[in-house]
């Protein structure tokens, strides 16, 4: 289930962005299920980031949530920003699993 969504959020996102790099799936999550009262916790990685391109995403995340009937916390960063957040960046670097643009698991 975790796959098929994270494949379905990439799939929205190289449709709708052409800077769309991939997402990192961390927390309660990454032993591949869904867990009561935790949601799938995701880092998208892009070019740029800004107010515009939040706009974008919120509505594709809340079809998918709809969709699937899960709660995603998805967190968009550029790399810069991504690696200045620390307690994001430090715990994804320990635990979290990355999927490329393709929504591919890495």
């Amino acid at each position: 289930m975790i796959d098929k969504v994270i494949l379905k959020l990439s799939q929205a996102f190289n449709r709708t962005f052409c800077d769309f790099k991939g997402i990192y799936l961390f927390g309660a999550c990454t032993d591949g299920k869904l867990h009561k009262d935790e949601d799938i916790e995701l880092a998208a990685i892009f070019d740029t980031e800004d107010k515009s391109k939040r706009e974008q995403i919120w509505p594709i995340v809340g079809k998918i949530e709809t969709e699937y009937d899960v709660c995603i916390d998805l967190y968009p960063y550029t790399e810069a920003s991504f690696k200045q957040d620390e307690d994001i960046y430090n715990e994804v670097m320990e635990e979290g699993i990355f999927y490329n643009s393709k929504g591919i698991r890495e």
